[in-house]
């Protein structure tokens, strides 16, 4: 009878191998980063760079893209907006034509990367950064692409310091378009600042990524409650995980 029984939810354990098997290769991929970062004295992004500069066209932010892109499939998991959600921000980007453009969160510089290869003439794009190593190769990347300081500016430091201080130190009275891609229990507080410090023009873009995979509710819940909103859900894949189901918010 044990066996019987045991035999009978074969079919139940086969069909949740099968709904998880995108989750189990997701978990094992940032798993071996992890071990790999402990084992080795190269921590991740740097590996990832040292790939880029290997294998990318200097100056041509296209194809600088693809061979994170690249790196991200083929060797380590790199968490960032990803082709399928950045052809979402790029073509909102592109609809709303901004001049001052600020993204929370540059991480290893793809983000910016992509933001600043569709800019209108003229627009600056900052990016803040907290975690000095982080920051310093996304330095690398940006400048790989052919973004000089005119165009992108990196900070380095907590979003919650910096942004008060966008008007007084950084020359960023206000801004038309916001890329959040740090921390997601931050994306409310930091929505929260830049309305006290009255830095969202009029009729500005926010867009939140990985608001479903890990998750914003908190984010989600204040800007569709606060009644200041137009709030609008993109779904896709997370990034490099066609299996997974991610959203970012506009």
């Amino acid at each position: 009878v044990s066996v019987a029984i045991a035999l009978a939810f074969v079919p139940l354990v086969l069909a949740l191998a099968l709904r998880s098997r995108h989750w189990v290769v997701l978990v094992a991929r940032v798993a071996l980063g992890w071990l790999r970062d402990r084992l080795s004295s190269v921590p991740r992004e740097h590996r990832a760079l040292q790939y880029l500069l290997t294998h990318a066209v200097p100056g041509d932010p296209r194809h600088v893209l693809l061979t994170l892109d690249q790196w991200s499939r083929r060797c380590e998991h790199l968490s960032c907006v990803g082709p399928e959600k950045g052809r979402v921000v790029e073509r909102v980007l592109s609809a709303r034509s901004p001049q001052r453009v600020l993204e929370l969160g540059t991480s290893c510089g793809y983000g910016a990367v992509l933001l600043a290869r569709a800019l209108p003439p003229g627009a600056r794009l900052l990016t803040v950064e907290r975690d000095p190593q982080r920051a310093a190769m996304a330095e690398k990347v940006i400048r790989l692409a052919g973004f000089d300081e005119r165009t992108v500016q990196l900070i380095v430091g907590p979003s919650e310091e910096v942004i008060p201080q966008l008007r007084s130190r950084h020359r960023m009275d206000t801004t038309d378009f916001i890329l959040m891609e740090h921390g997601k229990s931050c994306y409310e507080r930091d929505l929260r600042l830049l309305e006290r410090h009255r830095l969202l023009a009029p009729g500005a873009t926010v867009m939140a990524d990985h608001v479903l995979v890990p998750g914003a509710p908190r984010f989600l819940r204040y800007a569709r409650g606060s009644g200041r909103f137009r709030c609008r859900l993109h779904r896709a894949t997370l990034e490099y995980c066609q299996g997974i189901t991610d959203g970012i918010a506009e």
